[in-house]
């Protein structure tokens, strides 16, 4: 059934991500998600993950004294590969316990790896990088205004002739979205709440604006919470525009960040891009 149009919000009209990352309960089921090799979720699978971390080593010719920077970094599944290269890595990430989870990791491999918890919309820094990443999507979450502000940091971020690397969600992907209403009891067997809890999902489309949002409406014996999931979907022009106003140019394309050739019918693509000239 779809969702009551009288109810629909405006596109990123409310933002509640430190809801779902930070969060006692909910950041440690995030992180088991993350931790979990065998799903695409938090994470991407570890199968592709090391296929991804190879073909960024390779493409970007990291080693000793390249300067990276991993925007959302969570537990540490990218930065700790790259660490291991020799590279010189910086993880921004919001979430205390996947920061924790991250420091420990590298501590037991004796990796100094440099973990800023902060919300990556505000970090800031002198240093300069050879790469920026942002993995998995991230970059669809974030709002026109919050694109804009991330995409000038990276900008001014970059070293002379650095790169980034981020990945975003295809129109492929949108047209495959359907609008929802349901409710939905004992929800997400657990994910929300330690208690039993009840709750409500409303997928909302936004056809003009290629912008989808999943409400979740948690109903709990103390409280009742919401949770706006936002993703916007784009066509490379789109993204490209964005980019340039920005400063940044695009220049090379790919199906995913692990390399593969650029698909304009799959459900994501992936874009390295350097400051304009």
């Amino acid at each position: 059934m779809a969702p009551d149009p009288a109810d629909r919000p405006r596109p990123f009209e409310v933002c509640t991500a430190a809801d779902l990352w930070t969060d006692e309960h909910a950041s440690k089921q995030m992180l088991s998600y993350h931790l979990n090799g065998d799903v695409d979720l938090s994470s991407r699978k570890t199968t592709f993950i090391e296929r991804s971390v190879a073909w960024i080593a390779s493409h970007f010719n990291i080693g000793p004294e390249t300067k990276v920077a991993d925007f959302g970094c969570g537990p540490g599944l990218y930065t700790t590969r790259l660490a291991e290269t020799g590279a010189d890595v910086t993880g921004i990430d919001f979430s205390e316990r996947s920061i924790a989870y991250a420091r420990e990791t590298a501590a037991k491999k004796g990796l100094s790896i440099r973990y800023v918890v902060q919300n990556y919309l505000e970090f800031s820094t002198e240093d300069r990088f050879d790469l920026i990443m942002m993995i998995m999507c991230d970059f669809c979450a974030l709002g026109p205004d919050q694109r804009r502000k991330l995409l000038t940091t990276f900008r001014d971020t970059l070293a002379p002739n650095g790169a980034v690397l981020l990945d975003v969600y295809s129109l492929s992907a949108f047209e495959k979205r359907e609008e929802f209403s349901g409710a939905m009891p004992d929800y997400l067997d657990g994910f929300w709440s330690p208690d039993p809890c009840d709750g409500s999902l409303n997928t909302f489309l936004y056809r003009a604006e290629k912008v989808a949002l999943d409400r979740y409406t948690i109903v709990e014996a103390n409280r009742q919470r919401t949770v706006y999931n936002w993703l916007q979907y784009f066509s490379l022009d789109d993204l490209t525009r964005e980019f340039e106003a920005a400063g940044l140019a695009i220049d090379s394309v790919f199906a995913n960040v692990a390399g593969d050739p650029y698909d304009a019918a799959s459900d994501e693509f992936a874009v390295v891009a350097k400051r304009a000239s």
